[in-house]
């Protein structure tokens, strides 16, 4: 079957490809009684599910499986994901019984194992972060940001101190805005400099006894890692507040620095970007929070600490914000994540930070004559190039990245950060080899040259994919979300 006729395939609707009659599997007469239907008023006849046999169920769903794009098909360039492969056999231990078939309210007797790797892993994110506790139980990295902050504000209150605002640097992501206004806070904003890092004299400005925190990603969303680190934690502990980490870059930092000892008080961290967990479908995410010692009261609860005769036991700490969750966390991301640091060691760690920086090196070597660099500087794990050379021929980023998709790659994040114009964020990750990163910029290097010489080509993109250009600012506000007859819509 040829990639055409796949597409078609699978862009026709299973409702369109039945027909009366067929069926996928063959039901024995039935051997007990009949029993009354539903009253009709329960029942819908607006639905026409599809009478299709199964070798066409089979045939249609494996089709449409091939238009997907994933980590086991292609490359994912996102900036700020950390889209890496992760090993096939963490998932298998993620679905060992003793982990996947726990329930977080048996009796804790009987599943000193699955606290045993809580406690265990706790205490590696503390090692590899250079904090004093964990706390494992926010679900993703936004709800992890959001606890911080929550514990953060929980430290304040209870020193008797009412502070109201919080700094965010313009580089941040979206996400730091909305835990700030969610945890009752005014959002400050903070530019960056020429360099890229945190403008000192605007900060020193922002500082007042007023502030509970700033909010600091390190590496930025620039890619860069701000060279006055040391001095911004000086100046905003002098003020008495406190500063938090956004890691969900830390896939830069493993094995190289430890954010406690560049003066953090407070880091959130994604399992599922860092330490080995699929994004999308493979999911869901894990933001556990590592703080330094004046904050481990307030951490949420539960902890998992061990008894004098050795069990396992869950505590809550002494001032605790409460839960912040149904149960304990995301369990199965936690067994991927223990896996991962087992399996790599303190070595393997380190050299993972260094794949990923020398590998967005790279790119931004290849890529740099033909594609404008914001800022001169060595990257670390993901570059950001500017597409403004490209708008000049009337080339939007947004028109860059739907034609990578005719070449068979997926795009970058586009137009983020927003004080990068036209904005492409390319993160390559430590998994991919040389072959790979040469094949992507060799298409970004050929699209820059059809931004030039055949502007319309790109404008038009993507010629060779299941769909075209779509409206996406009409998908966004209008979303179709029943499924209607023809005759009805």
């Amino acid at each position: 079957m040829s990639d055409g006729e796949r597409r078609d395939m699978g862009s026709k609707l299973s409702f369109g490809r039945g027909r009366p009659g067929r069926t996928a599997v063959t039901l024995p007469d039935c051997d007990v009684p009949l029993a009354e239907m539903p009253s009709p008023s329960l029942l819908r006849d607006d639905l026409p599910l599809p009478e299709m046999s199964q070798p066409e169920i089979v045939r249609y769903f494996t089709n449409l499986a091939c238009l997907n794009y994933s980590v086991d098909t292609g490359f994912y360039p996102l900036g700020s994901c950390s889209m890496k492969y992760n090993p096939k056999l963490h998932e298998d231990l993620a679905r060992l019984s003793g982990f996947a078939q726990v329930h977080p309210l048996q009796p804790i007797e009987t599943v000193q194992g699955a606290l045993a790797l809580m406690h265990e892993l706790q205490g590696f994110l503390a090692e590899i972060t250079g904090m004093h506790a964990v706390s494992l139980a926010p679900a993703a990295g936004a709800h992890g940001e959001l606890t911080s902050i929550l514990t953060v504000r929980a430290y304040l209150e209870h020193r008797g101190e009412s502070r109201h605002k919080v700094l965010v640097p313009d580089s941040a992501h979206g996400t730091n805005l909305a835990t700030v206004s969610t945890a009752g806070f005014q959002c400050l904003p903070i530019a960056s400099d020429a360099r890229g890092n945190t403008d000192l004299a605007a900060l020193a400005e922002a500082l007042d006894e007023d502030v509970a925190a700033l909010m600091l990603t390190l590496p930025n969303t620039l890619g860069l890692f701000d060279q006055n680190i040391v001095q911004i934690a000086q100046m905003v502990h002098e003020t008495g507040a406190q500063l938090y980490c956004d890691g969900a870059n830390l896939n830069a930092l493993l094995g190289q620095v430890k954010i406690g000892d560049l003066g953090f008080d407070v880091v959130q961290m994604n399992l599922h970007k860092t330490f080995s967990t699929p994004h999308g479908g493979g999911g869901p995410g894990a933001g556990p929070v590592a703080v330094k010692a004046h904050l481990a009261p307030f951490l949420p609860s539960p902890f998992v600490g061990q008894a004098a005769n050795g069990a396992y036991v869950f505590e809550e700490p002494e001032h605790s914000i409460g839960k912040v969750g149904a149960f304990h966390g995301n369990f199965g991301i936690m067994v991927r994540a223990y896996a991962y640091i087992r399996s790599l060691g303190a070595p393997g760690l380190r050299e993972v930070s260094e794949n990923a920086v020398l590998n967005a090196n790279y790119l931004l070597a290849c890529l740099r004559e033909a594609y404008d660099l914001p800022y001169e500087r060595r990257c670390l794990h993901e570059v950001v190039f500017s597409g403004s050379r490209q708008r000049a021929k009337g080339v939007h980023t947004s028109d860059v990245a739907k034609r990578l998709i005719d070449y068979g790659f997926h795009p970058p994040t586009v137009y983020f950060p927003l004080i990068v114009d036209e904005a492409l964020m390319i993160e390559p990750t430590e998994t991919e080899s040389k072959e790979t990163l040469d094949a992507f910029c060799e298409a970004m290097l050929v699209i820059a040259r059809e931004a030039e010489e055949e502007p319309e080509l790109l404008r038009s993109a993507p010629h060779d994919a299941p769909l075209r250009r779509l409206d996406e600012a009409a998908a966004a506000r209008h979303p179709v979300l029943r499924w209607q007859r023809e005759d009805q819509a």
